[in-house]
């Protein structure tokens, strides 16, 4: 009889977005005259920069005439767009080649598909709050999980625990659901720790491109040390738009190794043997993300969410309530006003005020008593939103 992977049976009942979704659908059909606005899960609003849809467009159209069209890509990704990538890093100062990258379909596919390069006996740690797939990708592996909690008392960028090592370590900067970054001096802790104790730190890099501080590192790769220990995980689909086109880079250096086996070796193995590349035609879109018009399209996008973040703040400083987040990333990371449990607020501003957001008792138990608003939606959405939740918290603290 085919034995099913019993790991499964230790997952959580419900994955925390389907769990709001499920809530919002009830109150939906109870409520069909109640206009929605949606905070929560971070997907896009803005179409892809132009210069990116006429690059796909190009892309289609080779694929039209003989000469130029393309079947199967390489599984690692088009030559071309490995040396655009690796032109963007070496142009930001990090010493990288092209064969150190490697072109996805995006990063959550990618933070599920490197573990491949583990064994099961590994233990990782997860730094909470964190995104939840870090925790069940590994439960699903058979891991050992290893929880370190943060607060807003460290400004959620905990330092290394020498009671807490692992073999695989997360770092998400800047993060999700926290909105909060990584220094360079914090970053170089964690290098350090981890090429102390032999553990490999995967880096998910996906809201670089939130970044403004000049002091905060785009890359773990900025850190000394870092090619020994990291590996990186990157994502168009927040920088540029590619939720719905998928599209995702990682870089793993050569000098990564561990027992005798060279991890870009490895993934090279593994991507020839399980995937039959990306699609030419995204490879292209792609690749004008990079170009200079390209990278001033996209700018202007993620300078509109941060207008949306800006609208937020407003509100929430006119009522001293504690976040992180919001400046250097496109997540507003708060503390429940008046105490209330992360679920209970959802509740309230869903039947109150019709605002969804997402409660943070879902990124791990440290994220209790806490929330996160996206601000991925339109201006339109978020300006309402902002409105209803002045109100409600005048209402809140005026009781």
């Amino acid at each position: 009889m085919t034995k099913p992977n019993m790991n499964y049976a230790n997952l959580k009942d419900s994955y925390l977005f389907f769990g709001i979704a499920q809530r919002v659908k009830k109150y939906s059909e109870l409520n069909p005259d109640k206009k929605i606005l949606r905070l929560g899960i971070g997907d896009v609003s803005l179409p892809l920069a132009k210069t990116v849809i006429s690059a796909l467009a190009e892309g289609v159209s080779d694929q039209a005439e003989k000469s130029s069209f393309h079947g199967y890509m390489p599984e690692c990704g088009a030559p071309f767009l490995r040396k655009t990538i690796g032109e963007f890093y070496r142009n930001r100062g990090v010493k990288i080649s092209d064969d150190e990258v490697f072109v996805s379909s995006g990063a959550s596919d990618e933070l599920g598909d490197i573990l491949d390069l583990f064994d099961k006996e590994n233990s990782a740690l997860v730094i909470e709050p964190a995104y939840p797939a870090y925790v069940d990708a590994n439960i699903i592996a058979g891991r050992k999980n290893i929880h370190l909690a943060s607060s807003i008392e460290n400004g959620f960028t905990p330092d290394p625990d020498e009671e807490k090592k692992a073999d695989i370590i997360y770092i998400c900067s800047p993060n999700n659901p926290t909105g909060a970054v990584f220094t360079k001096e914090k970053l170089k802790k964690w290098v350090d720790f981890a090429n102390e104790n032999g553990s490999v730190i995967l880096f998910d890099a996906a809201y670089e491109a939130f970044i403004e501080d000049e002091n905060i590192p785009h890359s773990i790769f900025e850190i000394d040390g870092a090619s020994t220990c990291a590996i990186e995980i990157c994502s168009l689909s927040k920088t540029a738009g590619f939720t719905g086109t998928r599209l995702g880079y990682t870089v793993i250096p050569k000098a990564l190794e561990r027992q005798g086996m060279n991890f870009n070796s490895m993934w090279v193995r593994n991507r020839t043997t399980k995937t039959n590349g990306v699609s030419y035609i995204i490879q292209k879109g792609g690749a004008a993300v990079f170009s200079k018009q390209g990278q001033k399209e996209i700018k202007e996008n993620i300078a509109y969410y941060k207008e949306n973040a800006k609208i937020l703040m407003r509100v929430l400083d006119e009522f001293n309530i504690e976040y992180t987040g919001g400046v250097n990333a496109p997540y507003i990371w708060l503390k429940c006003p008046k105490n209330l449990d992360s679920w209970a607020f959802f509740d309230m501003l869903l039947n109150e005020i019709q605002v969804v957001g997402t409660p943070g008792e879902g990124f791990g138990s440290c994220g209790e008593g806490f929330f996160r608003f996206s601000t991925f939606g339109s201006h339109e959405d978020t300006i309402e939103a902002a409105i209803r939740l002045k109100s409600f918290l005048k209402h809140l603290f005026n009781k």
